[in-house]
């Protein structure tokens, strides 16, 4: 049993989440005294303090034995015989999204001070950004439902904030607007499944509900007249749809692209570390429940595969450098997707691990590129920048090398193993579902070297395009014309955390690929316990990544060396040397393939028609929808009903009045009319 001196204590786990909230409240209500420096001085303690302590966590769960942390600290709401509490499970699984979330936003913090130097929201920036890391922390650490989505929201708050910081931008404003919408229409579904876990189980205790997860299997609800549902596919269907939203999967994928109109740092901090990893971890820890649906892991995996590879394809038409990035961001959610959809969910937040650090690598690194090119963004107007910027292009290029998932590189252990995963899948399940995630994350291969290696030759080889490029910059904020100053490499501020992140781009993979994922520490030697034992549930029939460990697996090195014979790294490679012939050796040959593939292209420039679909016939059908229903209250039920009997009571009060003018002749004439019209009537009759 272990000692006192390796129990976690709920005061640390306390100093880890507030840390980032106290700096956010000093830097954003304080600003004025504490000036610049001081915001971004106490924000960046702040986060430091929550790594600091979080990989004491880490430490502490897999170094020493400690048990996890699963308590309530603070009593929310007690309403009747429900009780809502902030408490803390804290297992390896929390504990490696805490370190990730907290390393990625310290040196976004750190990274921000070269990046917004001149911005005069610089102070209002750093309390958003470390209020984002709280917001994330509060998600990963919670131990309940309710906990859980008041993180969710929180998150999407704060992205709302962060992708419509420069608010004078109209499209700025209407990325954000698109963000918070689109996330509404899952976090819909994601309380609907929230719901459904309260009324079935009775409780949002997590431990509660999984513990009882097993007595759902065989219920079921009437959803449609005639058709009865399994309640846990219902349940995990709605929480999914949740996923969908904040992990920007197909059809709620449309906002991710055009939050690149927030400033760089925060695109960093969104796709690597932050909101879009909220879904992945979610299913996740929702394994328990998934596991008791095939129906609601196949529709998870067939989601997931149409994410990886399609939304991937739009990233070769791209020529906005962040634009491009934001892209495999979504490709690679894909992925994460695919891998919880054949229930290999140590391999989809191991992923995420190693993607967090290459995909906040990349964007800061694009960033660095955008402050070179006085904020233009456009890769057309760059190229030649690799003997001005060598620190960023050789960074950027570590990361680019991991993105791909060549051997030896931190994403080949975390892409590869989802590929074997979802072949191993599909082998055993022999369905169409499962062969089409297998070839989608097989092709998704080549889409993503050929899209991350055009970026690097439109970047940084070729010729300096940007000495010809005079246009008006629609990205600047300030007043530097293009070509005023040549490109020059970033300060410290911005080029030391590229260096800090290329180096676990670089070999984070091999220290940890083994014990995190296969269960054996380096040399392949198999440990007693696996890493996510307790906290991923997994039924031992569809325990792919088990089976991996058993087949595949050698050792790091063993692994590597199988991949260089494996098809994922020759249609990697296929998609390097296409990129190297159309935009370094023969650029020509770009324009020609434009034309001869003119309506593929226009397809993917049009993003298959979802923004038109979202923009045109969701919106659009409701702001028509709300047009007519206010033409329908003002001309009927205002009009006709409303308006309509006052004007009937006034008109008929004014023939009364008419009527009573308090003049006897009057009156006197009108009952001689009613005499005459009363023997009229009679002789009538008499006839």
């Amino acid at each position: 049993m272990p000692g006192v001196e390796h129990m976690i204590s709920s005061n640390v786990l306390l100093a880890i989440a507030l840390a980032p909230l106290l700096g956010a409240i000093v830097a954003g209500l304080f600003r004025n005294v504490i000036g610049r420096a001081g915001a971004h001085w106490v924000t960046i303690l702040s986060v430091a303090l929550s790594c600091g302590l979080s990989c004491w966590v880490l430490w502490q769960l897999v170094g020493q034995g400690a048990p996890p942390f699963n308590e309530n600290v603070y009593t929310w709401f007690d309403v009747g015989s429900y009780q809502a509490h902030v408490g803390f499970m804290v297992d390896k699984l929390a504990a490696m999204m805490m370190v990730v979330v907290t390393f990625v936003s310290l040196l976004v913090h750190v990274y921000t001070i070269g990046y917004m130097a001149d911005d005069p929201g610089y102070q209002r920036f750093f309390s958003y950004i470390s209020l984002f890391t709280f917001s994330m922390l509060m998600l990963v650490m919670s131990n309940n439902f309710m906990q859980l989505f008041f993180g969710w929201e929180a998150v999407g708050l704060v992205s709302y904030l962060l992708i419509g910081f420069w608010f004078k931008r109209p499209t700025a404003i209407f990325a954000n607007l698109k963000a918070f919408l689109v996330n509404r229409v899952g976090d819909f579904g994601f309380i609907l499944g929230i719901a459904a876990v309260l009324y079935w189980f009775g409780t949002m205790d997590y431990a509660t509900v999984f513990a009882n997860a097993p007595t759902i299997a065989g219920l079921t609800v009437p959803v449609f007249e005639g058709h009865e549902w399994s309640v846990a596919t219902l349940i995990c269907l709605c929480l999914f749809v949740g996923a969908m939203g904040k992990s920007a999967q197909v059809p709620l994928h449309v906002w991710l692209p055009d939050s690149m109109e927030g400033p760089t740092p925060i695109s960093a901090l969104i796709h690597a570390a932050t909101m879009v990893t909220a879904g992945i971890f979610m299913v996740a820890r929702m394994s328990p429940l998934f596991e008791l649906s095939e129906t609601a892991l196949n529709f998870v995996l067939f989601i997931g595969a149409t994410t990886a590879f399609w939304t991937g394809l739009i990233g070769i038409v791209q020529n906005d450098i962040k634009r491009v990035i934001a892209y495999s961001t979504l490709s690679q959610l894909g992925y994460m997707t695919v891998a919880l959809g054949v229930s290999a969910y140590s391999a989809a937040v191991y992923h995420l691990m190693t993607h967090a650090f290459f995909k906040a690598l990349l964007f800061l690194g694009a960033g660095s590129v955008i402050i070179a090119m006085h904020h233009e963004q456009d890769m057309r107007r760059m190229g030649g920048l690799r003997k001005y910027m060598p620190v960023t292009f050789w960074t950027m290029l570590l990361g680019t090398l991991a993105l791909v998932g060549t051997p030896f590189f931190s994403g080949f252990y975390s892409k590869d193993t989802i590929i074997e995963a979802a072949a191993e899948h599909a082998h055993e399940a022999g369905n169409w579902v499962a062969t089409y995630g297998y070839w989608a994350v097989l092709l998704g291969a080549f889409v993503t070297a050929l899209y991350s290696f055009r970026l690097m030759y439109m970047t940084f080889a070729g010729e300096e395009r940007f000495r010809d490029a005079h246009a008006h910059d629609d990205h600047a904020h300030d007043d530097h014309g293009h070509g005023a100053h040549e490109p020059h490499e970033s300060p410290w501020v911005v080029t030391v955390p590229l260096v800090l992140l290329a180096i676990p781009s670089v070999v984070i993979g091999f220290l940890t690929a083994g014990p995190m994922l296969f269960g054996t520490d380096m040399m392949g030697h198999v440990q007693q316990l696996p890493f996510f034992l307790g906290a991923i549930d997994v039924a031992p029939a569809r325990d792919v990544v088990a089976k991996l460990a058993a087949e595949v697996w050698h050792g790091p090195v063993e692994f590597a060396l199988h991949g260089f014979k494996a098809p994922t790294f020759w249609l990697a490679l296929a998609g390097f040397a296409l990129a190297t012939v159309m935009y370094w050796w023969k650029p020509d040959l770009h324009g020609k393939a434009r034309r001869a593939f003119a309506w593929p292209v226009r397809v993917l420039e049009r993003k298959y028609g979802f923004d038109a679909l979202w923009i045109g016939g969701f919106a659009g059908g409701g702001r028509a929808l709300g047009r007519a229903s206010r033409l329908f209250d003002e001309k009927v039920i205002d009009g006709l009903f409303v308006n309509g009997s006052t004007r009937l009571v006034g008109l008929a009060g004014a023939l009364l009045r008419r009527s009573q003018s308090g003049y006897l002749y009057h009156y006197a004439f009108a009952m001689i009319l009613g005499l005459i019209a009363l023997l009229g009537v009679l002789l009538l009759n008499w006839h």
